[in-house]
């Protein structure tokens, strides 16, 4: 298990509250799109990041991380397996807190490489299932 209840914990209600969902746009029938709508109920500023760069649930979009010019606390990361060690990566690099590879998202080596910079991390989890719980 990548990401123990402490942890997952830690990164609803310690870390801050902007949370960075690589992969959401405007596309409602993505589970990106749902996810960050709850996260929104919940208090969460959600900012899309994806190559369209559009605005989603009242929030501007940008085309990637660094492209954000403020702080992200928590990247949530829609996208395929192959392509989330880079945003594991880039999260690191721009400082966010923690990252979230969602349900289906698997990189063993990311998730180490991530842990070993120091964020938090969960990997194959929902926020919008886990949340609720709290």
């Amino acid at each position: 298990m990548y990401g123990d209840q402490e942890t997952i914990r830690r990164i609803l209600t310690q870390h801050g509250d902007t949370w960075a969902v690589v992969g959401l746009s405007g596309n409602q029938e993505r589970a990106a799109y749902g996810v960050a709508e709850v996260l929104q109920r919940f208090g969460k500023r959600v900012v899309p990041v994806h190559p369209k760069a559009e605005t989603v649930h009242g929030e501007q979009g940008y085309p990637s991380l660094a492209a954000i010019p403020f702080k992200v606390d928590v990247v949530d990361v829609f996208v395929n397996s192959e392509l989330a060690g880079a945003v594991a990566d880039e999260a690191a690099a721009v400082g966010a807190d923690a990252v979230w590879f969602q349900l289906g998202v698997v990189d063993p080596e990311a998730y180490g490489r991530t842990r070993a910079a120091g964020l938090d991390m969960v990997m194959d989890r929902c926020p919008a299932i886990e949340i609720p719980a709290l």
